[in-house]
């Protein structure tokens, strides 16, 4: 019977999936890991199948998925899709035709079915930051006319690589703890050890502002998009969206993990 790796972001929720794979007969592997963790894993003891929960944060499932089609060493493994609302099941068949969807009560024909036929010449999604490359930095970030737009440690330059905005959007820098609420807040880091020191004080107001953690491109200090990802899970958070800023600067998008 086929080994398969179980793609799910909450585990207290995972354990149905995982006891209905092993129902059919599955060896199963789920680790409460994501980014660099996760991929980490599957290069190591690639399965013959994984199986994606799109009931649980269906973009996170999607671009991991993504992210493994990108990279040579998990190409070719084939991507068992499960449940999902419609609209999102939809979203991911456009960018991944050749992955295998189905119900709960199907899984194991469709696992069987997806490891006996391996995608020969699987399709190769455009990256996250292709996709979405042609919108303007405020349509990306979620930054609408009249909102106000918090700042943190930003570099001297940032106005510049925010662009143009919506009318009456309104800029307030550093804000002191207890000030208004923000509709957006924007966190330049520059410093891993900072980051990861400080990353669990933003919880606080995750659940009150879009939050989004925005760190260089190419950085040589070790700040990457998987340090950024594994240290705001870690501190309770979880990220959701992600976005190329400009150039230079990349942004990912943080939630309070619902308990």
């Amino acid at each position: 019977m086929p080994r398969v790796r179980i793609v799910h972001w909450r585990a207290p929720e995972a354990g149905p999936l995982v006891e209905a794979c092993r129902a059919c007969g599955f060896e199963v592997e789920y680790d409460d890991v994501n980014g660099s963790l996760l991929m980490k894993l599957v290069r190591e003891k690639p399965p013959d199948a994984l199986v994606i929960d799109l009931t649980c944060l269906p973009s996170h499932g999607r671009e991991v998925a993504i992210s493994l089609r990108r990279t040579k060493y998990a190409r070719d493994i084939p991507l068992v899709f499960v449940d999902g609302a419609p609209d999102k099941v939809d979203t991911v068949r456009g960018l991944l035709p050749d992955a295998t969807f189905s119900s709960r009560g199907q899984l194991r024909a469709a696992v069987k079915s997806a490891c006996a036929k391996r995608v020969a010449n699987p399709v190769i999604p455009r990256g996250v930051m292709e996709r979405y490359g042609s919108r303007t930095v405020a349509q990306k970030l979620g930054i609408k006319a009249g909102a106000t737009v918090a700042v943190i440690d930003a570099p001297r330059d940032y106005a510049a690589a925010l662009g143009a905005l919506p009318s009456d959007v309104e800029l307030v820098e550093d804000p002191a703890p207890g000030d208004k609420v923000n509709d957006v807040t924007l966190w330049f880091v520059r410093d891993p050890r900072v980051y990861q020191a400080r990353v669990r004080r933003m919880q606080a107001i995750a659940d009150r502002t879009k939050l989004w953690v925005v760190w260089r491109k190419g950085s040589t200090n070790g700040l990457t998009q998987y340090v950024v990802r594994d240290a705001a899970i870690g501190a309770g958070l979880v990220d959701y969206k992600i976005c190329a800023v400009n150039e230079q600067w990349s942004a990912m998008a943080f939630a309070r993990r619902k308990s």
